[in-house]
């Protein structure tokens, strides 16, 4: 028997949703909103089974998308920027068959029928004259069902690259505790001790403080020896970070806009794995009191003070010859010529320096962590000797090269069992 097309608003009914999700009252029924997990509401407006379409873009700004379509059964509510998409008959088109047809079809039967400029959104009489082609009840069953096993068998194989994706991970720390530790290169006995290159240091700043080129900062604790974290080589020294650092300042509190003279590094610029990305940027005019002061250098350490609890103390290096500047919620750290911007930042992103150094000082007020700029000064940091900070920074680039190269394997893996699944159950929907 061959597959019939039929417009949906000839097959099932088409209903807007019922409740505003901000006057949502929680109760025993679900309530199906935009985002993947449910609400509830205490009063049911629907039963059945159906699929529900958001009505609205899921990214705004004048973009067609829509991230998810939801499939629905037994009594439940909808929220008013959604519509109920139902089979007048079951025994004629079976919800969860048509929800899988409209979810494989997405961007060419919804996203494509999105209509506006700046707020976009999908009219329901759009949705009406989706055709879709209907096979035998029995095609629907089979078609679902095999649809099942095989998201089954794809959710498997997702489960098990996500768990390879962390053993990248935890490879990139073990080698930046390794690297922190001294562990990573030979010790070589006729490098300069790192006590000698600590006194250089001091006297450069000092020297830096009389000619007034520098404030002088409030004295740092000594660091005791319960404070030290782990053991570290006989020619490496522990200091705390504001001993190395000859400027540290907030970045600006000015507000950014997508347009303007000087672009802005935000919290979102920094990665986890110490990278600084130069994209999706806001900017400030190079008028606002905090420039010519708050520029950027090459070198310079970005520190995120202001996040989620997993999020903050982010650190990455700025390198980039065009002007930019940075938002308050990150610290610039500008370093002596005596350091490798790189080791600190290394440092300040292992486990070994969050673990003992950041976490235990995180402080959590309305929903978001803080970690001011008079703790990080108070970090217990290794330093090596000049050199072999340079062979650790090396050695590391090399590690986190091929971590990088794995990931990007692993996730291609993961995105070729996604194309594959489509491809199989696009196959499968073709009209007979």
């Amino acid at each position: 028997m061959s597959w019939v097309r039929y417009k949906l608003g000839d097959v099932c009914f088409i209903e807007k949703g019922k409740i505003g999700i901000q006057k949502a009252v929680p109760g025993a029924f679900p309530l199906v909103v935009t985002a993947e997990e449910r609400l509830s509401h205490n009063e049911a407006h629907f039963e059945g089974n159906a699929v529900v379409i958001p009505l609205v873009s899921s990214t705004g700004h004048g973009h067609k998308s829509l991230k998810r379509i939801h499939f629905q059964s037994g009594k439940f509510a909808v929220g008013n920027i959604l519509c109920v998409v139902m089979p007048k008959a079951e025994t004629f088109l079976r919800a969860d068959f048509l929800y899988r047809f409209l979810d494989l079809n997405r961007e060419k039967e919804l996203v494509s029928r999105m209509k506006g400029m700046a707020n976009v959104t999908l009219p329901m009489k759009e949705i009406a004259n989706i055709e879709i082609p209907i096979p035998p009840i029995e095609d629907q069953v089979s078609f679902v069902q095999k649809y099942n096993l095989l998201e089954e068998h794809s959710k498997e194989l997702n489960t098990e690259i996500k768990g390879q994706i962390e053993l990248v991970k935890q490879l990139r720390q073990a080698f930046l505790r390794e690297a922190m530790q001294g562990n990573l290169i030979p010790q070589d006995p006729n490098d300069e001790p790192a006590s000698v290159l600590l006194e250089k240091i001091k006297a450069v700043k000092e020297q830096l403080i009389k000619e007034k080129k520098i404030k002088k900062d409030k004295p740092l604790p000594p660091i005791s020896e319960n404070e030290i974290p782990f053991e570290i080589p006989e020619n490496w020294e522990w200091c705390r970070l504001g001993e190395m650092v000859f400027d540290q300042l907030y970045g600006t509190s000015s507000k950014a806009d997508l347009t303007g003279d000087i672009p802005v590094l935000r919290m979102g610029n920094i990665t986890t794995d110490g990278k600084v990305l130069y994209s999706n940027l806001k900017y400030v005019s190079k008028k606002i009191k905090d420039l010519p002061n708050l520029y950027l250098k090459n070198g310079d350490l970005v520190f995120n003070r202001t996040n989620s609890f997993e999020l903050v103390g982010k650190c990455g290096v700025f390198y980039n010859e065009e002007p930019f500047t940075l938002a308050s919620y990150l610290i610039r750290i500008r370093l002596s010529e005596y350091s490798i911007p790189e080791f600190f930042s290394n440092y300040i992103n292992s486990s070994l320096c969050r673990e003992t150094q950041i976490e235990p000082k995180i402080i959590q007020q309305n929903g978001q962590a803080n970690f001011n700029g008079t703790k990080l000064s108070n970090i217990i940091s290794p330093l090596p000797p000049l050199s072999e900070q340079q062979q650790i920074v090396t050695k590391l680039n090399d590690l986190m090269k091929m971590c990088n190269d794995l990931e990007a394997s692993i996730k291609e893996s993961q995105q070729q069992n996604e194309v594959l699944l489509q491809q199989v159950l696009r196959e499968a929907l073709e009209v007979k």
